[in-house]
């Protein structure tokens, strides 16, 4: 009976033996972490709305400004005329870029625009997202002391200038795009031009507007002009300049006309000094169309 017992135990630990060693153990089990695939590639960000139709890796932070002769037929001789392109300039952007025509004062050039800073205002304004990209445009007008009512230089502009930058540059053609502005003698020009040919430009800026003869290429346009398509206006003066009085005279016919506009009367007088301290409002208002 004992020999019995002895035996019977003894295929049991050989049965719980046999078993064991067919179970698995931890340590058959691999601990490490597969490894992944590695990519190269980041995941592109989420699309944001961009003022700014800037080439892809573009890095550039200044625009340049060049100068060219057009040869004119109403003027008879070249025009020179200096175009600021901003930075990351794309020449086959569609539908363009909105473009800004400068007109500079009398006994001045087509540097003075340039000189008071505009190409650096509109990079840094530019490069900090706070406008959208645009070209500015600046001519001479050689015979700038000519009776502006017989001088063929604003023909020269809309009818050969225009026509010249939108074959040249990839610069948008609807009305809403272009803009004319100008200083003293320029600003004269830019009432003349802005009514007279009112579905050339969309907005006009008058700095330092040195006449209010003006008013009769204002009066005799306006009625020309649908409601919905007058062109938006821009007016600024210093309170010592000489011309004040035109300009606030000029003032009045807007208000008598009923005309939305924008009315600036600003410290400081007629000089470069005046212009170049509120180059970068006028560049804001002119974008702010755009």
């Amino acid at each position: 009976m004992q020999n019995n017992t002895r035996l019977s135990l003894l295929l049991l630990i050989l049965l719980l033996a046999g078993c064991a060693s067919a179970a698995p153990t931890a340590a058959s089990s691999p601990s490490a972490t597969p490894l992944q695939p590695i990519s190269t590639l980041q995941p592109s960000p989420t699309p944001q709305p961009s003022l700014t139709p800037t080439p892809a890796g573009c890095t550039e932070t200044r625009g340049q400004v060049k100068s060219f002769a057009v040869f004119s037929t109403e003027i008879g001789k070249p025009m020179t005329v200096r175009v600021y392109t901003p930075p990351c300039y794309d020449p086959s952007a569609d539908p363009g870029y909105p473009v800004l025509y400068l007109l500079h004062g009398q006994s001045f050039n087509d540097d003075q625009w340039q000189r008071l800073g505009v190409p650096e205002t509109a990079d840094r304004l530019i490069a900090a997202g706070e406008v959208r990209p645009f070209l500015v445009v600046m001519p001479q007008e050689y015979y700038y002391l000519a009776d502006i009512s017989q001088s063929a230089f604003g023909r020269a502009v809309v009818n050969e200038l225009l026509p010249w930058v939108e074959e040249n540059y990839a610069v948008c053609r609807e009305t809403a795009c272009r803009a004319i502005g100008g200083l003293s003698r320029g600003a004269s020009w830019a009432v003349r031009l802005g009514y007279e040919y009112w579905p050339t430009f969309g907005a006009i800026g008058l700095h330092s507007l040195p006449s209010s003869s003006n008013g009769s290429i204002f009066y005799n346009w306006l009625p020309k002009i649908p409601e919905d398509q007058r062109p938006r206006l821009y007016l600024d003066i210093g309170v010592k300049d000489p011309y004040y009085a035109y300009a606030l005279e000029f003032e009045g016919m807007l208000n008598d006309a009923r005309l939305v506009h924008e009315w600036h009367l600003n410290p400081g007088t007629h000089n470069e000094e005046y212009w170049s301290a509120h180059v970068e409002e006028y560049l804001r208002w002119y974008a702010a169309g755009w």
